[in-house]
């Protein structure tokens, strides 16, 4: 059998086509699993489906009949209703990173920021200055570095506290740091409407919970009324953090994909042997 020119470029062809639309998918998921607004799009969407399948199978006519009426309008309902989020999903498509963070750290970077941070941190909590600092991750923050004040000036405990000093007008924002950088100053951000969090946090709270549940931004918070450190990660807010819980949280948080998932491998290794 004698494959022609022709045939090869149909099979490359077919294969260009295949991994393009994975390629799609692989974003749209990754991203769906970073917003929490966004996943819980999907799991009604998976339900409609689930429950249109069984309707089908077992011949429920009435609610095969709703279903089709919200397979035809649920999307236009999604795009109404919805439209921030999926405004937000297209624009993080549009700006992420194909390899990952905006910088991987290096150990003495991540040790250096750490530092800097947890000093940063304590005078605040105990001087009870509000702030809020966010360290960009794999998506990219750029919509709101464009509206924020640019600083691009290097991480240090000093200008942390200078910048959330009361004084200063950029105080209220918050800022955005990108590897070991801090990038702008007086970032406003999304509120969060979750009924989870507490009635009694402020603004802040909820503008780092807002992010978090868009993002996988890590999202601190010093509360200017109590001192207390919280932190906003992956939709889900930690409330009155010690320095410590600070700290661990930082360092495991910031390690490289690669290490993370090495070190993980290695407590699955060793809780297997020891359940041996």
């Amino acid at each position: 059998m004698v494959i022609s020119l022709s045939d090869i470029l149909t099979i490359l062809r077919k294969i260009v086509d295949i991994s393009l639309v994975w390629l799609i998918f692989y974003f749209i998921l990754k991203n769906i699993k970073n917003n929490v607004k966004l996943s819980l799009i999907f799991k009604g969407l998976l339900f409609i489906i689930i429950l249109k399948v069984i309707s089908e199978i077992f011949g429920f006519i009435t609610v095969g009949y709703l279903l089709d009426y919200i397979i035809q309008w649920g999307p236009v309902a999604v795009i109404v209703i919805f439209q921030p989020e999926i405004r937000t999903i297209l624009e993080q498509l549009g700006r992420n990173q194909l390899l990952g963070r905006h910088k991987t750290l290096t150990v003495d970077e991540r040790e250096h920021l750490v530092y800097e941070m947890i000093n940063a941190i304590d005078y605040l909590r105990k001087e009870r200055i509000g702030a809020l600092i966010v360290i960009e991750r794999d998506v990219s923050l750029g919509n709101y570095i464009d509206k924020a004040k640019k600083l691009y000036a290097d991480l240090s405990s000093d200008l942390l506290i200078a910048i959330f000093y009361e004084g200063n007008p950029l105080h209220d924002g918050g800022v955005i740091i990108q590897g070991d950088r801090i990038t702008c100053a007086g970032a406003v951000f999304p509120t969060s409407s979750s009924p989870k969090i507490n009635r009694r946090l402020g603004t802040r709270h909820r503008a780092a919970l807002g992010l978090a549940e868009e993002t996988d931004a890590i999202c601190i918070v010093v509360s200017e009324e109590t001192g207390r450190v919280s932190i906003a990660l992956k939709g889900e807010m930690l409330y009155n953090l010690t320095l410590d819980d600070v700290r661990m949280l930082l360092i495991d948080e910031l390690k490289p994909k690669q290490e993370a998932e090495y070190e993980e491998e290695l407590n699955e290794e060793e809780i297997y042997e020891e359940e041996r």
